[in-house]
């Protein structure tokens, strides 16, 4: 159950750091340490450090490999068990992705109820470049 409780906190915790951070995978590392690090304590600074370059390194978007490899270490180190460090960095990665699909799936969803309004047809040519 402990296992369970952890998994719970680590898709809450990303799915937090996904849905309020705005600028990108760099703005992200501030709030990203601030939850792994300091308030739940789940990894070292140190380690936090390693995880950062190791993101940079990696091919993709620094904020998806961090959240990849966090999820992994907390729960290969919490069960030591290789398997649950994948499904951690699963989660943790998924997580982090959720609130963003749910806006642009708002954008869809507003988009085409609105885009035969001559309104919203102006507002699209005044926004385009």
């Amino acid at each position: 159950m402990e296992t369970l409780t952890l998994l719970l906190q680590l898709a809450w915790t990303f799915f937090l750091v996904g849905a309020f951070t705005f600028g990108g995978g760099y703005a992200m590392l501030s709030l990203l340490q601030t939850q792994v690090v300091v308030a739940h304590e789940w990894i070292s600074e140190s380690a936090f450090t390693d995880i950062v370059a190791v993101s940079q390194m990696t091919p993709g978007p620094i904020g998806i490999n961090a959240a990849t490899y966090v999820g992994y270490s907390v729960l290969h180190e919490a069960t030591g068990l290789q398997w649950m460090g994948v499904l951690g960095s699963g989660v943790a990665t998924f997580a982090l992705m959720l609130p963003s699909f749910f806006i642009v799936l708002a954008i869809v969803k507003f988009y085409t109820k609105f885009k035969d309004s001559s309104l919203f047809d102006g507002t699209m040519g005044w926004l385009r470049p």
